[in-house]
C-alpha cells in the first residue's frame, strides 16, 4: 500500500485477478447448468432423485442464469475488501448449508456434487484473502 493509502499495482493485480477467478467459477458451473440442464441433473442427482423434464430443465437453467448473472456482474464490478468478504464469508455460508444438507444428510447427490462444493470453497477462499489483502485499502480494484 502507498502512503495515501491506495493500493500498489501488485496488490491491483493480484486482487483483480482473484475477483476474476470468482467470476470464472460462477460462469463455468453456471454455465454448465444453463447450457446442459439435464447434463447436469444426471451427473449430480443420484437416479432415484432424478425427473429429466422440462420443469427440472427450466429449474436447473434457472439456477445456472443466475450464477452467469453474477459472473457476468463481478467482472463489471468494483471490489473493495467489503465485497470480496460479502462473497467470501457472508454469501458462501447459505451454499455450504445446501451442500452439507444435500450431499451428507439426505444423500441426493452424487460425489460429482463435491464440484459445487469445492466452487464455494473457492469463493470462501477467495473472499477471505481478497479482503486481507484489501482491508487496508481505499481504492476498489
Amino acid at each position: 500500500m502507498t502512503l495515501d493509502g491506495t493500493a500498489n499495482s501488485s496488490t491491483r493485480r493480484t486482487a483483480k485477478v482473484m475477483k476474476t477467478a470468482q467470476a470464472l467459477v460462477f460462469l463455468g458451473l453456471g454455465g454448465w447448468c444453463l447450457l446442459t440442464p439435464h447434463m447436469v441433473e444426471e451427473l449430480s442427482l443420484k437416479p432415484e432423485y432424478q425427473h429429466l423434464s422440462d420443469t427440472t430443465a427450466l429449474l436447473m437453467g434457472c439456477f445456472g442464469a443466475q450464477a452467469v448473472l453474477c459472473g457476468s456482474l463481478m467482472p463489471l464490478s468494483r471490489f473493495t475488501a467489503m465485497t470480496f468478504l460479502g462473497f467470501g464469508l457472508l454469501a458462501s455460508i447459505p451454499f455450504f448449508v445446501f451442500n452439507a444438507w444435500f450431499v451428507w444428510v439426505v444423500e441426493m447427490f452424487t460425489p460429482l456434487m463435491l464440484l459445487d462444493f469445492a466452487g464455494n470453497v473457492s469463493f470462501f477462499l477467495i473472499g477471505i484473502f481478497g479482503w486481507r489483502l484489501m482491508r487496508h485499502e481505499t481504492t476498489p480494484v
